[in-house]
């Protein structure tokens, strides 16, 4: 399939993402569905035509068509997936059957499962074996630094599709790119799937370092040391070390560890000031995918023994508690190691 011959596409979740997706792809011209699992939510899109909860103040084009049924996808020659990881799995189970053969699945979700430590890719490659599909469906993923506010706004952005294909990458590249908006293609799927999910968890650890007033020099080194635990646990996984020093690698997490615009990073930042995790998530409207990220790489990554101290301190802050001041004391009083083999090695 070639972008010429995708007519009609779905974008399934209306978050801030799939609207600012939906909104970029039917400003091309395409007729774009837009499904939203809460009624209400999508009724007052329709009456409307902007999203005011998650994305205000951008205008819906008429091309734009937001739905509650997932039948909406039935024509569609390319079906994005833009839920949150946690009730990924729940909707696609739905969504499979209804896709027509060829029909290219994009995910440009953010996170793993906890219970399967499985990335949305993998989700639905599994689910589509179930029904003996998975040949007759391509799967892939959009990553890269690309914050929803400023794609709807039109900012220029550049981002990375991945698809075992080169046919499928290309298709969606061409689909998605504009004269802002620039698409590169890669075959390494889970390389952009892994650095898509840790770099929230990452980005949780500098805004709680920002929270502690800990200042630059400590934010960069965690960006720094981060990208080096992102780089382990994706190569024991099979990633293409290459992958982390691009867009949907160091581009998405310098992003998000920077950003104001960032969800994961301000979490951080709310428990390093001091209130409980509880309290952080409770002052926010939108998911930080990192809070969930964090058990599910933490499971992962002691699994395949690849070593992660950042992973693991932000892991004890939200899971078990553990003091911010604490936590940021331990990362720096580790025993010292050499740079270039401690970014390189899995168990080190």
């Amino acid at each position: 399939m070639n972008s010429n011959t995708i007519a009609q596409t779905a974008v399934i979740g209306a978050g801030s993402w799939g609207t600012a997706l939906a909104k970029l792809l039917a400003d091309k011209g395409m007729q774009v569905a837009l499904w939203g699992r809460n009624s209400t939510h999508v009724a007052a899109l329709r009456r409307d035509r902007e999203n005011r909860r998650y994305l205000p103040g951008a205008a819906l084009p008429a091309a734009l068509q937001p739905s509650e049924n997932l039948a909406c996808v039935a024509d569609c020659q390319c079906v994005v997936m833009a839920v949150p990881s946690h009730g990924f799995r729940e909707v696609f189970v739905q969504l499979a059957p209804l896709l027509q053969d060829g029909a290219l699945l994009v995910s440009a979700v953010k996170g793993i499962e906890i219970a399967s430590g499985q990335t949305m890719c993998q989700i639905m490659q599994a689910e589509l074996a179930k029904i003996q599909r998975e040949k007759a469906v391509p799967v892939g993923v959009l990553s890269g630094p690309s914050f929803a506010d400023e794609v709807a706004r039109a900012q220029p952005t550049a981002v990375t599709v991945g698809f075992a294909g080169i046919a499928a990458a290309k298709a969606v590249q061409q689909l998605f790119s504009t004269p802002f908006f620039r698409v590169y293609t890669s075959s390494d799927i889970i390389g952009l799937e892994i650095s898509a999910a840790m770099k929230n968890v990452i980005a949780i650890a500098a805004g709680i370092a920002d929270g502690l007033g800990c200042g630059l020099n400590a934010r960069a080194a965690l960006i720094t040391r981060g990208l080096a635990e992102i780089t382990r646990l994706g190569v024991a996984m099979g990633a293409n070390p290459l992958t982390f020093a691009g867009l949907g690698g160091l581009g998405d997490l310098v992003l998000t560890c920077t950003g104001s615009l960032s969800r994961n990073r301000t979490v951080g930042l709310k428990l390093g000031e001091g209130r409980t995790l509880a309290q952080a998530l409770a002052e926010m409207t939108m998911v930080a995918e990192g809070v969930k990220t964090t058990k599910s790489c933490w499971q992962i990554a002691r699994q395949a023994a690849v070593e992660m101290p950042i992973l693991d301190q932000v892991y004890q802050i939200l899971y078990e508690d553990k003091p911010c001041k604490a936590a940021v004391q331990e990362l720096f009083q580790r025993s010292l190691k050499e740079e270039a083999e401690s970014a390189t090695s899995v168990c080190d």
